[in-house]
């Protein structure tokens, strides 16, 4: 037996201590006075709360609408065509595939607890307006699509964009602190980053901690509902501890891929109840309220944006809009971490459109599907029960709602299973990445750092309940938002300070030829043609680059130093070959050939059967800092690679000089 399995079996701890103990001091504090007085915790939220919403609500709205126009706008500019990855990296998932990931990003507890709650609570109290009217019910949809619409997928894929663009593209940790970069260079590893990453991490358990709680609240009140389980603080507290238990074990056993499944299958389970409400409901109803839900809220998402009911005083938008905001805000690490992982190789434009469009269109299909139907009961089938179970509890909305419809037990139960495996599975990846942000490296932390995590969210859950329950997920989540915010907006400017460089580098560079002036003239045509039909084997190919091309990019490093200048050389094992020439401060320039494999056109096989290695052919190809340049030196002689060189550090100079 090799040491090999041993290691990867026994990890070594990989704390990083300027973020994982404050962070977890401070929690385990919070825990421990929730515990210890939570009627004076449940005040100091509150408290948090109100000076937030009161003193800071204006901020977080116009950071939040900042978000989105960043989005956008950087998606419809030239920084839209820049890939998440090198120049010449392609996506992991087809668009099939990635447009199903994103879809799955956007179910969660939140749709389940509030797809039925938050149109009736608006139609019964409204923030202006006659309640229980037509008018009410129209303004009810539309404020709903406006927090769970384009602002929520804004904040989302800032952060995703961040961290897939620093990693991905320029190979910095798959960290929030790697988006300031750009602003304070390498101190992004010291206290400044720890900060940031510290904040991620807080802002997480909180976002987290309130998914949690209101899933348990709706879980205790589907069981009361199944099995006349009562409804009470304590019930939801031992809930909390049996479904933790079970996403720590998770954790422990290395469940991945069960988890992962059982997720899919969630997800399945979830868009069958969804067209299950769609076709016994007023279906027609339905598409019709979709179309004109739409319509309304694209056509008042600027007004909404900016209204903090500034002439009509109200205590309404703390408990709604501002912490929406703030959920999303919290929430924003870990579905941005996600969605960065699976966005590698696209282009930002495509990554924008695909984040802010394909998860939103259906939420807004689920809340229109259970809202609307919701409504429909009340204004037409006179059912003005429902309002009144949703306005005592909000957690019973959805079962009471389904108990207008056939099978009511059945969907009843299906409805509390998504709501628990939405819970585990929230739990189990939210612990994950919380690690990640509190961990060294890249490499797997072990299996006790993971759990620590996962049982620290469940005991925040608990404290909060314990603080005041809903109010005090509000507040809780309200207050840790807050300092992100500040991270969020650093890292937009970060961004696009990286991206217009990135756009100017690549217009300098623009050009690059396939073949050097005077290229073939030293050949005949009949030499000429029978180069530009061969299809080289990958080890002709390595031999040019060792024979032609590395000594090429020796003489250059050679002269550089002669005058003055940091330049280094070296090859690897794959065959390629590379100069980097050092600039101090600014940004090196870097040129390397590669052997990259392809397949061949079909005309030069005998046996056209694509996938074998002995009738691949290769390429040299120059890569520069941002990826192949997409053209083939193969054959060039050694003077040809020389001006080619030169002529890509001319336009790095060039570059160079239009930044400083």
């Amino acid at each position: 037996m090799s040491d090999l399995p041993l290691a990867r079996r026994r990890p070594r701890a990989m704390i990083l201590p300027q973020v994982f103990y404050p962070v977890a001091g401070l929690v385990l504090l919070l825990v421990a006075m929730a515990f210890v007085a939570p009627a004076r915790t449940g005040e100091v939220f509150e408290i948090a709360k109100r000076w937030t919403a009161e003193e800071a609500g204006w901020f977080t709205v116009l950071s939040v609408a900042g978000f989105l126009v960043f989005v956008v706008g950087v998606a419809a500019s030239r920084i839209g065509t820049l890939k998440l990855g090198p120049d010449h990296s392609e996506p992991d998932y087809g668009y099939p595939t990635w447009f199903a990931m994103l879809f799955a990003a956007g179910m969660g507890i939140g749709l389940m607890y509030f797809g039925v709650a938050e149109p009736v609570m608006h139609f019964s109290a409204p923030p202006v307006g006659e309640p229980g009217s037509v008018d009410a019910a129209r303004q009810a949809m539309r404020i709903t699509f406006f927090h769970w619409g384009l602002h929520a997928w804004a904040v989302y894929a800032v952060v995703a964009l961040s961290l897939a663009y620093f990693a991905y593209r320029h190979g910095l940790p798959l960290r929030m602190r790697s988006a300031l970069y750009p602003l304070i260079g390498e101190r992004i590893h010291g206290w400044i980053g720890h900060a940031v990453d510290a904040f991620a991490v807080l802002g997480t358990i909180f976002g987290l901690a309130t998914s949690l709680g209101l899933g348990v609240i709706q879980i205790n009140s589907g069981l009361d509902y199944l099995f006349g389980l009562r409804v009470d603080t304590g019930v939801q507290v031992a809930l909390i501890a049996g479904i933790t238990a079970v996403a720590t074990l998770s954790v422990f056993s290395g469940l991945d891929r069960g988890v992962r499944r059982l997720s899919e299958f969630n997800m399945l389970l979830a868009v069958a109840l969804l067209l299950f409400v769609l076709l016994t409901g007023p279906t027609i109803h339905l598409l019709q309220a979709l179309v004109q839900n739409t319509g309304m809220y694209l056509s008042n998402v600027f007004a909404m944006t900016f209204n903090l009911y500034a002439y009509e005083p109200t205590g309404w938008i703390g408990g709604w809009t501002l912490f929406y905001w703030g959920w999303w805000i919290a929430w924003s690490p870990f579905v941005g971490m996600f969605i960065a992982r699976i966005s590698r190789g696209r282009t930002i434009r495509e990554f924008v459109v695909g984040v802010l469009l394909v998860p939103m269109g259906f939420t807004c299909l689920w809340m229109t599907v259970y809202g609307n139907s919701a409504l429909h009961i009340v204004l037409f089938g006179g059912d003005a029960a429902l309002v009144e179970a949703v306005s005592a509890d909000s957690s019973v909305a959805l079962y009471r709602f389904l108990q207008s419809l056939p099978l009511a037990a059945v969907t009843s139960a299906i409805a509390t299973l998504l709501v628990t495996v939405f819970f585990v599975t929230s739990a189990d990846s939210g612990a994950l990445v919380i690690d990640m942000l509190s961990s060294k490296g890249e490499q797997e932390s072990p299996v006790w750092q993971r759990i620590f995590w996962s049982l620290l969210v469940g005991a925040v859950a608990v404290a909060l309940l314990l603080a005041g329950g809903l109010a005090a997920l509000q507040a809780g989540t309200i207050a840790a938002a807050l300092p992100f915010t500040v991270v969020l907006i650093l890292a937009c400017l970060g961004m696009l300070r990286a991206m217009r460089l990135d756009v100017a580098k690549r217009e300098a560079v623009r050009g690059a030829r396939s073949l050097p002036p005077g290229h073939g003239l030293h050949m005949d045509w009949r030499t000429r043609l029978r180069v530009l039909v061969q299809q080289p084997g990958c080890d002709e190919v390595r031999a040019f680059v060792r024979d032609q091309v590395a000594p090429a990019l020796g003489d250059v490093a050679a002269e550089l130093r002669g005058q003055g200048i940091p330049a280094d050389t070296g090859q690897g094992g794959d065959g390629r070959a590379w100069l980097q020439v050092g600039h101090g401060e600014e940004m090196n320039f870097l040129y390397s050939v590669r052997p990259t494999p392809y397949e061949p056109p079909s005309f030069v096989l005998a046996d056209p059967r694509p996938g074998s290695d002995s009738r691949r052919y290769c390429r040299a190809e120059v890569h520069l800092r941002e990826g192949g340049q997409g053209y083939d030196i193969m054959g060039w002689r050694r003077e040809d690679v020389l001006h080619d060189v030169l002529d890509q550090y001319r336009r790095h100079m060039h570059f160079l000089d239009a930044v400083r």
